[in-house]
């Protein structure tokens, strides 16, 4: 399959795996198909923790879908598809379980969204990070709610006013938007793997109400991530944007 998510539960660990052959990018059904991934198991009684990855060794996620971003011919279709990443991002802080990111490599734009709405991050030396929105005519409009939050608004600014600049992991580490930070995949893999055995043993009530705890002060995102997405909606149609991932794609 060229994309896909698949959820694995092994032990009330719940592992959201996601794949898109271009990069791990995502366009608007793996956007949909992670939001539902993340409500069904918040909902189920049965799941502790859950895992978010994806699939492969260098790219943890390229972020939007260019191929998708082309496509839109209208304000309608900018705003349904900028409101995927709003969705997603709205029901992972809503999700009742805690859960933590696997950031294996690079991560671009929405793919940081995806980290900083994690509520705790083990990363590679190898996941660099980049918010690359300015240089395609619009801008982290959706994300950065949750990558502020993480990171401040000093860092997300310093990070959206250079769109062609990689952050390497021990940047996003003092920054806060990683946890931990290994010298490989593998290492960094046994660790989690460790760290996650060990949550699950804890009081699940616990969990779920220091859940609450940790996104205090947000509920206004029910709101502010789909104005955003309106935001990115009317700029994609730009032909500063179209020019650009035009560029950018036959790179």
């Amino acid at each position: 399959m060229d994309a896909f998510v698949n959820t694995d539960i092994n032990n009330a660990i719940a592992t959201v795996s996601f794949y898109n052959k271009a990069g791990n990018s995502l366009p608007s059904d793996l956007l949909n198909q992670l939001a539902l991934a993340f409500y069904d198991l918040g909902k189920n009684h049965d799941i502790r923790l859950i895992v978010l990855k994806s699939i492969g060794e260098k790219t943890f996620c390229a972020g939007a879908s260019f191929d998708e971003l082309l496509s839109i011919t209208n304000f309608e279709e900018g705003t349904k598809f900028f409101s995927g990443f709003a969705h997603v991002i709205n029901t992972m802080r809503k999700c009742e379980k805690i859960i933590i990111g696997e950031v294996q490599g690079k991560a671009v734009g929405g793919g940081v969204g995806l980290i900083a709405s994690c509520d705790y991050v083990f990363a590679s030396v190898n996941a660099s990070i980049k918010l690359s929105e300015l240089a395609i005519g619009i801008g982290p409009f959706v994300i950065e709610p949750a990558v502020t939050r993480k990171i401040g608004k000093i860092a997300t600014g310093e990070m959206s006013l250079q769109p062609t600049v990689w952050k390497d992991a021990v940047w996003a580490k003092e920054n806060g938007l990683f946890n931990h930070v290994f010298d490989s995949n593998d290492e960094m893999r046994d660790a989690l793997r460790n760290y996650v055995q060990e949550l699950s043993g804890y009081n699940p009530e616990a969990l779920i109400e220091l859940k609450k705890v940790l996104w205090e002060g947000v509920s206004d995102w029910d709101h502010l991530l789909f104005e955003r997405a309106a935001i990115s909606g009317r700029l994609v149609l730009s032909d500063f944007t179209k020019n650009a991932l035009s560029k950018f794609k036959n790179k």
